[in-house]
């Protein structure tokens, strides 16, 4: 009777290892994207120059339940105001086909299978936001904003607005103000604002490019001075 090949062994051994910790990684990755975060990609240059088109975000999945969005927050939200144009039915949404759809399931790459989008909070509900008085700047309950997130590359164009924020909704305006179809854009649909339930998470940082790897900023000192709606 022919003698075991004793190679086989170590090789099989190595294969269970690498095969348990691609799994426990798999199974880690799911469990951060259902509870903690999950990655999107921007796909335009509406949040320019703070986000960039193909940067990858994470998002904290805890804001804003159980913890509560701020102003000055930059949320992803689902497209159920159809805001976008309607997506192209493919077999596979990822361009990396079905495996694709698997990692992004597992979380270990951006998920395309669903429209979101991705915007500055600037007011909350019962809010009154407007746009623009004497200052040609945006108020909020009678302050008005220093904005430093705009886009500073060319000078912001007035777009006048006067809005009460209902309960459960919040109003959204990208940082690239000029090409940003935001809330001030669909203000007759559902008045512009954003059901709180679809907002998905607060973007917590740039994770790719490496080179724009960054901790995404709320701007806590713009809105210090907002009273009490």
């Amino acid at each position: 009777m022919p003698a075991a090949d004793t190679r086989t062994g170590p090789f099989l051994g190595w294969l269970k290892e690498i095969a348990t910790v691609v799994l426990i990684a798999v199974v880690l990755s799911f469990l951060i994207k259902t509870f903690l975060f999950r990655a999107f990609f921007i796909p335009s240059p509406s949040m320019v120059s703070t986000l960039e088109v193909d940067d990858r975000i994470f998002v904290n999945l805890l804001v804003p339940e159980p913890f509560d969005l701020a102003r000055g927050d930059i949320v992803v939200f689902r497209d159920t105001k159809a805001w976008l144009s309607p997506k192209p039915v493919t077999d596979s949404p990822n361009p990396f086909g079905v495996i694709g759809d698997g990692l992004a399931f597992a979380g270990l790459l951006p998920d395309t299978s669903q429209q979101h989008l991705v915007k500055r909070v600037i007011g909350l509900p019962g809010d009154h936001v407007i746009c623009c008085e004497s200052t040609n700047k945006v108020a909020v309950n009678g302050a008005n904003l220093d904005e430093p997130y705009i886009n500073p590359a060319e000078p912001t164009r007035v777009q006048p607005f006067d809005v009460v924020v209902p309960d459960g909704k919040i109003w959204v305006m990208g940082d690239n103000r000029n090409h940003s179809a935001d809330s001030r854009a669909h203000m007759d649909n559902n008045g512009g604002f954003i059901d709180l339930a679809d907002v998905e998470g607060k973007a917590a940082v740039i994770a790719w490019p490496l080179n724009r790897w960054n901790i995404l900023n709320s701007f806590p000192e713009v809105f210090e001075r907002v009273p009490t709606p």
